[in-house]
């Protein structure tokens, strides 16, 4: 048997089966080993390429096929007991509903990665920076004050005067649910048999705009800068504001037109979601409203437990970096004078506490946070982001940073621009998103910091244009990705660097009874000389 075995073997077997004296030649078979291993690796990442390029088409057929095959039947969708030029005029009345997103089951890519034992290295390797960070914290403390000092006084001070924050909420939240609701059932149950039809839809639609500007824009606004609120807990209030003022238009923006194509003669066909679909829909972390969502069979407690433990981790995370990193450095440098060098070494100095916060940001809001609340609702569709730090284009990474977001500018304001006024004005509509989006950051951050420095505003209107137009989706390869992050990390330096020095420049040079202009007015340009 031994001797079949044998011409059975290959002959690049039996070539270094024996050598002299009847002893294998164990050189021979480490160096065929090595040369096997090598062509598995060059193997490996053809392989995986094709794999993926394949799964790709596949999914991207498969979504296709089921967006067409929901946009098939449109007859089906909605009662056709109007007439027919009612129902031609709703269907005129808004952009194409088959284009609308498509949720599906699907998990967030950053649970799919840490499956993987590389990348959850590099987690690790962020919990030891944090490890790293107390320990210098504690001992610094222990050696200038002789103790340790245990106490959190930024995080006491940011979050302060938490009942007023809940209040604030509470009322935003009631009022989200009971006014556009209402608002909504009493417009669609008339509609139909209605003979003013249009000044109907104009006499509700004043009212929830107006609810949206006084009651949802005002209202909270005032609340924060009344009550001298500190800036985490403004930005509590003004990022639920925002919050609640898009999922609000989502909720009317897509069920307007279903009424609109509903029965004239039969008003209870008109459809009217139930409260209960509403109320999901305001707790669910996603911004297009839906009927309904996919959703997932059980609820894993443990993994919510999980991710709410992150975001308190990432909080006491950005503690650290702006004690050791930020304060020390712009407490001193605010009272210097200024000039282009300490300009400059303020912004490169800035970068590393920029890029860790915006990583914080990132990790503890659109992955733990989001991702906690869609597992205590069951919610299915994960895709709060894609893979943004492959982005070798701006463009791409404004679509993949945060997809919640995208999708609502996406629908409710680019595709919108497109369907009022004409497919040939893309650049334009483009450009009013960027806007759009650009004076809302901007004003998030001049509410929650108490002044008015358009710092973000530039970079968004000035450089995030030029570079959406130049770093397009035609620029492919490695080297565009190492631009996107060149400039990503410069971008986040003169953030924190510009907004830290006009903070500290508020606090050293206060004006007694401030006008409107001092608020518009950058105080760390003349801080400086007054000191």
């Amino acid at each position: 048997p031994e001797n079949e075995e044998t011409q059975r073997r290959p002959e690049s077997e039996r070539s270094f089966q024996n050598a002299s004296n009847g002893r294998i030649d164990v050189d021979h078979v480490i160096t065929r080993k090595m040369q096997l291993i090598a062509e598995a690796e060059q193997l490996k990442p053809v392989f995986m390429k094709e794999v993926d390029s394949h799964f790709t088409e596949f999914v991207n057929s498969l979504v296709a096929k089921s967006a067409l095959l929901d946009s098939s039947s449109p007859a089906s969708l909605f009662p056709a007991s109007c007439a027919e030029k009612e129902l031609h005029k709703a269907k005129n009345s808004r952009a194409p509903p088959e284009h609308g997103k498509i949720f599906t089951s699907r998990r967030s890519l950053l649970d799919e990665l840490f499956e993987v034992s590389h990348i959850r290295t590099i987690y690790h390797m962020f919990i030891a920076l944090l490890i790293v960070f107390i320990l210098s914290t504690l001992l610094v403390d222990f050696i200038d004050e002789g103790r340790l000092v245990l106490g959190f006084d930024l995080l006491v001070f940011v979050f302060g005067k938490f009942p007023v924050v809940f209040c604030t909420w509470l009322c935003m939240f009631s009022a989200t649910v009971v006014i556009p609701y209402n608002l909504f059932v009493w417009w669609a149950q008339g509609y139909c048999s209605s003979s003013h039809r249009v000044v109907r839809s104009l006499f509700y639609g004043m009212l929830f705009t107006l609810f949206q500007i006084v009651g949802l824009g005002i209202g909270p606004t005032y609340v924060a800068i009344s009550y001298a609120l500190p800036p985490a807990s403004r930005f509590i209030v003004i990022l639920e504001q925002v919050r609640l003022v898009m999922k609000a238009h989502s909720f009317i923006r897509e069920n307007v037109p279903r009424v609109l194509s509903s029965g004239k003669d039969k008003p209870s066909t008109a459809h009217i979601p139930r409260l209960s679909q509403y109320l999901y829909f305001l707790f669910a972390p996603t911004l297009i409203y839906r009927d309904n969502y996919p959703r997932n069979p059980t609820i894993r407690w443990g993994y919510v437990a999980t991710k709410f433990a992150q975001v308190l981790g990432s909080l006491f995370y950005a503690y650290y970096i702006f004690v050791r990193l930020c304060i020390p450095q712009f407490r001193n440098s605010s009272q210097e004078t200024f000039n282009l060098r300490g300009l400059v070494l303020c912004i490169f100095n800035s970068i590393l506490p920029g890029v860790l916060i915006l990583f914080l940001v990132f990790f503890a809001f659109l992955h733990c946070w989001l991702n906690a609340f869609a597992e205590m609702l069951r919610f299915a569709d994960r895709m709060f982001y894609k893979d943004w730090w492959n982005s070798t284009s701006y463009a791409n990474y404004y679509r993949t940073w945060n997809v919640v977001v995208h999708d609502w500018l996406y629908y409710y304001a680019y595709r919108d621009f497109l369907w009022f006024f004409g497919k040939k004005f893309r650049a334009a509509a483009m450009l009013s998103v960027f806007t759009v989006s650009a004076a809302v950051h901007e004003y998030v951050l001049s509410i929650c910091f108490g002044f008015f420095y358009p710092v973000l505003f530039c970079l968004f209107t000035c450089f995030g244009v030029v570079f959406n137009f130049t770093l397009n989706d035609r620029r492919k390869g490695p080297f565009w990705n190492v631009i996107m992050w060149t400039s990503l990390f410069l971008g986040q330096g003169v953030i924190i660097c510009l907004y830290s020095q006009e903070w500290y420049a508020r606090q050293y040079c206060p004006t007694e009874n401030p006008t409107f202009l001092d608020y518009l007015k950058p105080r760390s340009w003349s801080c400086h000389t007054k000191m």
